[in-house]
């Protein structure tokens, strides 16, 4: 049986990347905190966390953080149910039904992983019912969605919207919907940098803006533009990029006329409308089918949060 004492002390040097913050969340010396982490991995014969800055767990580690986790959401339901009233989030409702919230009910932190866009556009409002009636706090960790379900399966997070059509092991795939991806310029810079259009020479030459180097939309976009694969890595090779990992601060880039670039449909829809974007390429968006993954543990925590999610998203993203 594990002692819960030590593994909590792992988890929070794992999450706050260093003993000494893990000290300051736990109320403990740093002292304290080194010999239980250090207690638990002579328990189990193994090295759970990488003495680095910042500290990282090891793949032990991460496998103990998720079990870590999972425990908790379990008790969360336990405690639930040992609840006369049903407590928070339970049978009784609406949080603004008991101005006395019982202080002893704790906090759950749910970890997830999403995209920036969704973040920037439909995610929030998926999450805001959730989290107004649940006793619950996120921890978002913002990748590139081709990225975020690698934190699912290494333990890091509960869930992740992701474009991987296929269930990570011992985790359930939900489809959410497609976006898509449109290639806008400001028309100033449409004018100045491609005036007859999106030839090989142009991208050549006109900068284009991407998320990070994880960012595959754009190359995406132009191997279902160019010709050929020869004309693809031609360009590939030569093409100016900015890289902004900010979903707002991308639009804005591109808006100011700084840029062409990808830029999601949600997004994008005013700057249509008002003519302060125009597309370079109708007729050639790219789709985006995203996913929403989740542990396969039916904690009632996690089936709330996937059941809000899942349906917001099928109501506001495109479905085929």
């Amino acid at each position: 049986m594990l002692d819960y004492r030590l593994v909590e002390a792992v988890a929070a040097v794992i999450r706050e990347g260093g003993f000494e913050r893990a000290a300051r969340v736990l109320h403990l010396t740093q002292s304290a905190v080194s010999q239980r982490v250090k207690a638990l991995e002579d328990q189990l014969g193994t090295v759970l966390v990488v003495r680095a800055t910042p500290a990282r767990a090891t793949d032990e580690g991460r496998r103990l953080l998720a079990h870590c986790d999972k425990v908790g959401l379990l008790e969360t339901d336990l405690a639930a149910a040992l609840r006369p009233e049903g407590g928070v989030g339970g049978a009784s409702g609406s949080p603004d039904s008991d101005d006395s919230e019982p202080a002893h009910i704790p906090w759950t932190t749910l970890p997830v992983a999403v995209n920036a866009d969704s973040l920037a556009t439909w995610f929030p409002d998926a999450v805001a019912p959730f989290l107004r009636t649940e006793r619950a706090l996120l921890d978002l960790s913002v990748d590139d969605q081709e990225r975020t379900h690698l934190l699912l399966r290494d333990g890091h997070v509960a869930a992740a919207v992701s474009t991987r059509a296929a269930a990570v092991q011992g985790c359930r795939c939900l489809p959410l919907g497609r976006v898509d991806y449109l290639c806008l310029a400001a028309p100033d810079f449409a004018a100045q940098w491609l005036p007859t259009g999106l030839t090989e020479a142009a991208l050549c030459r006109a900068p284009a803006v991407a998320f990070n180097r994880a960012d595959e939309v754009h190359h995406q976009f132009l191997r279902g533009l160019l010709p050929t694969a020869a004309a693809f890595d031609r360009i590939a090779r030569s093409l100016p990029l900015h890289y902004i990992p900010s979903s707002e601060r991308f639009v804005d880039v591109v808006a100011q006329g700084l840029a062409y670039g990808m830029i999601p449909l949600p997004q994008a829809r005013e700057h249509l409308a008002d003519g302060r974007l125009v597309d370079l390429a109708p007729g050639h968006a790219v789709p985006i089918r995203l996913y929403w993954h989740c542990w396969g543990l039916r904690t009632r925590l996690l089936n709330a949060l996937t059941h809000h999610v899942v349906t917001h998203a099928q109501q506001v993203l495109a479905q085929e």
